[in-house]
Order: structure tokens, then C-alpha cells, then sequence
């Protein structure tokens, strides 16, 4: 008997990325070949793609060659964006507005006298754009174990979240910073920074696993909500990523009655699509 195949509510381009692909894409008509710092978002089938229209990817400043430079949708430090601006003669910014409001937050709490904290992946290319903007003055951490080394413990504390982050992890952490700090005479302020479209995608996606054998999570795996997305349907339901069709080929879907497919942010539509069809010839 052929396996039910079923498409979370919410998958395709998030609205920052589909904003970042569609300005680089008009920029490249009008501009010619640009050159971005890192990947304009984490999925090789979509770099290949921006690629072919002449946006090509530098893993660092001296790498760009050219006068025409872009920072990618995950934001960059203040200090990168200035020494950008400085370098070339133009400079297009496609940085999510949900990432620029998590920099906006960092950088008024850390003015205001705060010691900020990142829930996030302190080596992920927004993560560091957000530690820049808190002007020394932040940390990225995924658990409470940093507090112990914070000596003199600092009299103002403000927590955020990458933007990415699976929304339950984020207030679990705020709940373990609040148990730590109560009785230590310091004021915590805490800021959802998380992405509305990043936590409707989450829900649409737990609720699918909820109610099928197997979810396929169609992305890169160095994108982070896309690996997020796997953790948290794997809390629910057996959960494997693939970046494309081909992936299939490595999963066994014999006896499977309930198929799930969703996928991370930075994946077309066009690519779950091919998952799917596959997926009707296969299951």
C-alpha cells in the first residue's frame, strides 16, 4: 500500500530570505557581478542558483575582489559593515529585519549598561553579527553554565535569542537565568528576538510530526533552523534531513504508512516539490 504523503503548512522561503535572494537579484541586473560576504543564506542549491546570475561568495573581506559587495541575510558586526562601506563603492544589505531587530536589541541594552546573552550558536554567522552590535559587552551561550564564571557577577543583565532558536528551548533558558540570578540582587531583562515566521514554521511542523512515522526534513545541513527542525520533530517522531531527492535513496521507507515533509528556511519550494514527487515513486 502506497505511504500517505503529507506537506507541513510551512515550508519554502522564509520571508527574510526570499527578500535577500529578491534584492541581490535586482541588484545583479542592475549592478553585474557582486560578491557576497559568506553565503548569501545557508543552502548550497540556492548559492549554486545566485551563482549562475553573478553572485559569487567570499569567506572573507580580502577574498571580495571587485567594487560591488553584499552582506548576506544573517547581518554582519558594525565594525564589519563600516569596514565594507569603507572598501567598496557599493554595499547592498540584505540582512533579515528580524536579525536587525535581535542587533537593534543587543546594541541598546549593552548602551543602557547591560551584560547581553545570546541564546545561540556562539560560531554562527548572525550569532557573531549580534555579539558586534553589543559592543563588547556580549556572550552567546546555550545553557546557564557560563553564570559561575561571570566575576563580579555584572549588576544588569539582558538576555535575547538568535533568531532561529526553537521558541520552548528560549524560555527554558530564560526561566534557568531568572532561578539563577533572583536572589542575586541583578536586574534581568529579557527580549523575544525569535522570528515569528521561524516559530510558525516550527509549529507547523511539530504538529505534522505529531501525526506521521517519519518526517523528512528537506535543507542544508549547515543551516541552523533547518537542524533545529530536526531536532525538535525528532522530540515527536523519527526525523532525517535531506538536502535534496536524492537523499531518499539512503532512507528505508519500506512499511511507512504516514509521511511528513517539511522544510528549513532557506530551501525553495521548488526543491521539496522534487522531494515529494520522488517521494510518490519511492513510497
Amino acid at each position: 500500500m502506497m505511504a500517505h504523503i503529507e506537506r507541513a503548512a510551512t515550508t519554502g522561503f522564509c520571508f527574510g530570505v526570499k527578500r535577500a535572494i529578491d534584492i541581490l537579484t535586482k541588484a545583479a541586473v542592475e549592478h553585474g557581478r557582486i560578491v557576497t560576504l559568506g553565503a548569501i543564506v545557508h543552502n548550497r542549491q540556492v548559492t549554486e542558483k545566485m551563482a549562475h546570475l553573478g553572485i559569487a561568495v567570499a569567506p572573507n573581506l580580502d577574498a571580495i575582489h571587485g567594487d560591488v559587495a553584499a552582506i548576506g541575510s544573517h547581518g554582519v558586526s558594525p565594525q564589519v559593515e563600516a569596514e565594507m562601506k569603507s572598501r567598496f563603492r557599493v554595499l547592498i544589505d540584505t540582512t533579515c529585519p528580524f536579525v536587525h531587530r535581535a542587533q537593534s536589541t543587543a546594541k541598546q541594552m549593552a548602551a543602557a549598561g547591560f551584560k547581553v546573552i545570546i541564546f545561540g550558536e556562539a560560531d554562527h554567522a548572525e550569532v557573531i553579527g549580534i555579539l558586534g552590535h553589543a559592543q563588547g559587552k556580549g556572550i552567546a551561550a546555550m545553557d546557564t553554565g557560563f553564570i559561575a564564571e561571570l566575576q563580579p557577577l555584572p549588576r544588569k543583565v539582558g538576555v535575547l535569542s538568535q533568531t532561529t532558536q526553537i521558541r520552548s528551548r528560549f524560555v527554558a533558558f530564560g526561566k534557568d537565568m531568572v532561578g539563577s540570578l533572583l536572589d542575586k540582587d541583578v536586574e534581568l531583562r529579557l527580549a523575544d528576538t525569535i522570528c515569528h515566521d521561524m516559530s510558525d514554521r516550527q509549529e507547523a511542523a511539530l504538529e505534522l510530526a505529531r501525526k506521521v512515522d517519519l518526517v523528512l526534513v528537506v535543507g542544508s545541513r549547515t543551516s541552523a533552523n533547518t537542524n533545529h527542525l530536526v531536532d525538535l520533530c525528532s522530540t515527536a517522531t523519527n526525523s532525517r534531513l535531506i538536502e535534496t531527492a536524492d537523499g531518499l535513496e539512503r532512507i528505508p521507507l519500506e512499511g511507512l504508512q504516514r509521511i511528513g515533509v517539511t522544510s528549513g528556511a532557506s530551501t525553495a519550494d521548488e526543491t521539496v516539490d522534487a522531494v515529494i514527487e520522488r517521494l510518490k515513486k519511492l513510497a
